[in-house]
This record gives C-alpha cells, structure tokens and sequence, in this order.
C-alpha cells in the first residue's frame, strides 16, 4: 500500500471519528454531570487511591471499593441530606402563608416609615419570586436524575481507579498536547479542582457554620437551616452571605428586635465576609488564584445546565477553558519564533 493511499484512508478514519465523536457527544449530554462528577472525584481522591495502592500495597479494585464508600459517606449522603431539608423547610413556608403575609406587612411598614419607601420591600419580593422560582425549579428538578447521575459516576469511578495506570497513560497517548503540555493541564486541573471544589467547599462551610451561631446569639430563627443555605450560597463569593444576613436584619429591626437586626449585620459584614478573604488568601496561595468573576460566571452558567451541582461544575469548566487557552497562546507563541528563525 503506497504512501498516498494510506494518507487517504487516515484522513477518511479520521471524519468518521469526527463523526461519531459529535454523535456521542450528544447522546451523552444527558450524564455529561456524571462523567465530570468522576472526574473530578478522581482528581480529589488520586492522591489516597495511589498512596493505599503503591505505599500500603492494597489491590486496585479494594481501594476503588474504599474511595468510594468514603466519598459517598462524606460527601454524597450529607448533600442528599441537606437537599432533603431543604426541600422540606421551602414545603412548609409555602403552606405558612399567613406568617409571610405579616412578614411582609412588617418590612413594608419599615420601609414606608424609614426610607419613605412604601410597597419597596413587595415589589423587590415579587421581582426576587420570580428569579428563585427560576433558580429552585432549576435545582429541584434535578434532584431525581442526580441519583441516575451518582450511579453513573461510581460505575465509572470504580474502573477509573481500578485501571488508573492504563487510564492515565490512555490520556496520555491520545491527548492532542504535548506530554509536557498535558502534565500541565493536568496540574493545573488538579490545583483549580482543589481551590474551587475543596478550599471554595471549606470556605463555603465556615460561612455557613458562622451564620448558624450569630442566628444562634442574636435568637434569629431557624438557625441550622439558613446556615446550610448559606453554604451553597457562599460558593458565591463576596455576595453569597450577605443574601441570607441582610434580609434576616431586615427583618429583625422591622419587627422591632433593633438589637438583633444591628448585631447580625455586624457580625455578618466584620465576621462572615472578610472570613471570605483571609481564608481564600491562604487557599490561593497553597493550590490556584481564582478570580470571583470566573467563580460567579460559572455559577450563574452552570445551575440551569447542571442544576444545584453548577455551583461546582461551572467554575471549573470555565477554568479549563482559560487554562487551554493559556496553553494555545503559548504554543503560539513558540511556533512564530520558530518561524522567525
């Protein structure tokens, strides 16, 4: 078979691979979710996987089957949980109508009295309504496929780390990078995963956690509750908080309570947010700086495709592409030097 032939069907090879390539790419958009939950539980826990497999001399398979366990308890049961709850406690403010209706009434008056405002606080209510109907319908609806999502991703984590070596090299041998290239990807894929899954998670529940103990002192109600709604809202940065705090002072010092409404918005503003900028100080100097604006854009972009899980996908996707990006540019770069010579 002459040169030119071979050529000939390579290229024809490759536009069938094209082909079916953009074909299972959107038969699979329905489990995209879970084939990046693997990867980037799989990212998280390589490290242990490699330790109890190369330093404690566990079987592949054994320690797929104990990552596994582990993440589901630690990570996947609590968020289930948290859902729950939270489903739970919207149920029972939509049947309380009569509490909002005062609640209202009580925020209105303040704001007709105060700010010379009056019907302010409605209107702004009737406007947020529609935006977090939106948002819950987005997330809640979800809720069901998630669990076809989780199976799907454990089925697939379990051979990824059953076969890491060959799975490695795998990405290796068919990635379009170079091998240095794609070490670099790959570190930095690992070091955005650590800073906005893992560091954005901790930051996430220290605020959360904060929040529940000022509710907690200045006898705001529902304490744990907002806390854990606090901790989804805060992989928001700067803004995710304040969401829950303000609005909870609103309507303290609208009831009355002026104490409690002033001791939350300090608490909140001096404790709760600039908790936010210490601890992301320390988290971008250990693994990677990311900017706020790619955490919101990924936000505000990932929940309505991935639902609740966008708070963490969408930042993430949004960082692969500045990263490949980077890396284009670098090549760039070297081939017009080259070039020059």
């Amino acid at each position: 078979m002459s040169l030119y032939t071979l050529k000939e069907r390579n290229n024809i090879i490759l536009i069938i691979l094209l082909a079916l390539g953009i074909f299972l790419f959107y038969a699979t958009l329905d489990i995209i979710g879970a084939l990046l939950g693997a990867v980037i539980f799989y990212t998280i826990f390589r490290p242990m996987h490699k330790y109890l497999v190369e330093k404690k001399g566990w079987r592949a398979g054994l320690s797929s089957i104990f990552i596994i366990i582990l993440s589901f308890f630690i990570i996947v049961l609590p968020f289930f949980f948290t859902i729950t709850m939270i489903v739970n406690k919207i149920q029972a403010f939509s049947e309380d109508t009569q509490y909002i209706k005062q609640l209202l009434a009580n925020i209105d008056k303040f704001a007709a009295e105060k700010l010379k405002q009056p019907h302010l606080i409605n209107d702004i209510f009737l406007k947020a309504q529609t935006v977090a109907v939106s948002v819950f319908s987005s997330v809640l609806g979800r809720v069901g496929t998630v669990l076809l999502e989780v199976s799907i991703m454990y089925f697939l984590l379990y051979f990824m780390f059953a076969n890491y070596r060959v799975f490695e090299n795998a990405l290796m041998k068919y990635s379009p990078l170079s091998k240095s290239n794609s070490i670099r990807f790959g570190k930095e894929i690992e070091n955005m995963t650590y800073s906005n899954v893992l560091g954005q998670g901790f930051i996430a529940f220290v605020q959360g956690t904060l929040l529940t103990i000022g509710f907690y002192i200045f006898h705001i109600q529902d304490a744990i509750f907002w806390g854990t709604i606090t901790i989804f809202l805060s992989f928001l940065p700067v803004v995710g908080a304040p969401l829950i705090f303000v609005p909870a002072a609103i309507i303290q010092i609208s009831n009355g309570d002026t104490f409690s409404g002033v001791g939350i918005l300090i608490w909140g503003f001096v404790l709760i947010t600039n908790i936010d900028n210490v601890l992301r100080f320390f988290i971008s100097k250990k693994f990677a700086d990311t900017h706020p604006i790619i955490v919101i854009v990924g936000v505000i972009i990932g929940i309505p495709i991935f639902g609740i899980l966008g708070l963490v996908y969408g930042p993430l996707l949004i960082s692969s592409f500045i990263i490949l990006a980077n890396i284009y540019a670098t090549n760039r770069e070297i081939i017009r030097e080259e070039e020059s010579i």
